[in-house]
């Protein structure tokens, strides 16, 4: 049994599409089933649904043999648990954002960073913002967030926020702005290195059936 763990929303809908061009379907949808395990039309396959932080955990030690995870988790996970054994064969080009920093409307950011002023960053990535402003030899105090990060200038308890940007609806809705882009991010398929080893076949074929679909689009 081959076990894929996914998050729901954007990178479960996504990855749909890859799945369905190896032949497999989910049959049936985290947004009406409770259930944690889902099962596919092959029978020696199955889904299992996880927070997105939880995607590499869950890889790493063998709760499931194969995940699609952000960039930016990957990142702070690889961060926070040092080597792993995930392995790492492609960049499946989905759930395509990218990693910024934002400041409110207004605010004099690149004035503070040239006077050296040492500046209050709210965010989740605290790895990936930590590594950007050491980088740039710019003075932080990170303020660890789980949500939300939107709210902390708007209260003034930071001065900047280092977030996931897709539109910038939501910027623009709590009058922030961007000033600062960090990354580009997308989702990546994730293999237990073990898992390789003890089913190489069915798990190759599959990275094999996902890498031909990714570059189908791009052929075209």
């Amino acid at each position: 049994m081959i076990t894929l763990a996914l998050s729901k929303g954007r990178i479960f809908d996504e990855t749909l599409p890859l799945l369905a061009a190896a032949g497999v379907e989910v049959l049936e949808s985290p947004e009406s089933s409770r259930k944690l395990i889902l099962p596919t039309n092959q029978p020696d396959m199955q889904v299992v649904l996880v927070r997105a932080t939880d995607v590499p955990t869950y890889v790493q030690y063998g709760g499931a043999d194969l995940g699609v995870v952000g960039k930016d988790t990957l990142i702070e996970h690889c961060a926070e648990w040092g080597q792993t054994s995930l392995f790492q064969p492609l960049d499946l080009q989905i759930a395509r954002c990218r990693m910024s920093v934002a400041v409110p409307e207004g605010f004099d950011y690149a004035g503070k960073v040239k006077q050296g002023a040492r500046l209050r960053v709210a965010t989740k990535y605290v790895n990936i913002a930590r590594e950007f402003f050491a980088e740039k030899g710019v003075h932080v105090d990170i303020i660890k967030l789980y949500g939300s990060m939107e709210l902390a200038p708007l209260i003034g308890m930071a001065d900047a926020i280092v977030d996931l940007v897709s539109t910038g609806g939501t910027l623009k809705a709590n009058k922030l702005v961007e000033v600062e882009h960090i990354m580009p991010i997308s989702s990546r398929l994730v293999v237990n290195q073990a898992s390789l080893k003890l089913q190489q076949e069915p798990i190759r074929r599959l990275i094999d059936t996902f890498a031909a679909a990714i570059a189908e689009p791009a052929a075209a």
